[in-house]
């Protein structure tokens, strides 16, 4: 038991740390919603403002769009010429797959000037992406409300979670190995 624990120290190093820092993460963000009492910013600050960035470039695209908070749930009703199209909840902040991204990154932590610039970097490349997403899925929804399954469920799921797949081979292939061959 003892040669297979020396045998994949690395592994599970990399485990361990990719779980803490998860936890870590992940409660620090529960915390931070189960704090946040909507009064300034419903329902929360960071999905309150992904929904008034997704106005702004929706509007800016030539769409008459507005958010309006959902008077049944904890929302943002996203409304594009009239027409109710979708919500947007505290899933569509991208906070969770950012917390994923940063939990790799520093479980594969490099030099720290370079975890951390990459981490800030690749954190908001994937809040830039996520607005996007959502830009293009509500003007899809828009335009083809019959495909709501595959474009929710299939196609944009694909872009935000191959954006951070690509960002995390770019880590692990540019940025660990130069770390590695230092050591």
């Amino acid at each position: 038991m003892k040669a297979l624990l020396v045998k994949y120290k690395s592994v599970i190093r990399f485990i361990v740390t990719f779980l803490i820092v998860y936890g870590v993460l992940t409660i620090g963000y529960n915390l931070y919603l189960n704090v946040s009492d909507g009064s300034h910013f419903y329902p929360d600050y960071l999905t309150h403002l992904v929904a008034e960035q997704t106005n702004v470039l929706l509007n800016g695209l030539g769409y008459e769009s507005r958010i309006m908070p959902h008077p049944n749930e904890p929302s943002m009703k996203l409304i594009i010429n009239g027409k109710y199209l979708a919500r947007v909840i505290e899933g569509c902040n991208a906070i969770s797959v950012i917390i994923l991204f940063l939990s790799f990154i520093i479980a594969f932590a490099g030099k720290i000037k370079t975890t951390v610039l990459y981490g800030l970097a690749g954190s908001i490349i994937i809040y830039a992406f996520n607005l996007i997403r959502i830009v293009i899925l509500s003007i899809g929804l828009y335009h083809y409300p019959w495909r709501r399954e595959i474009l929710h469920s299939v196609i944009f799921p694909l872009i935000i979670y191959g954006t951070v797949f690509l960002l995390w081979m770019v880590w692990v292939n540019r940025f660990s190995k130069k770390l590695n061959q230092n050591e």
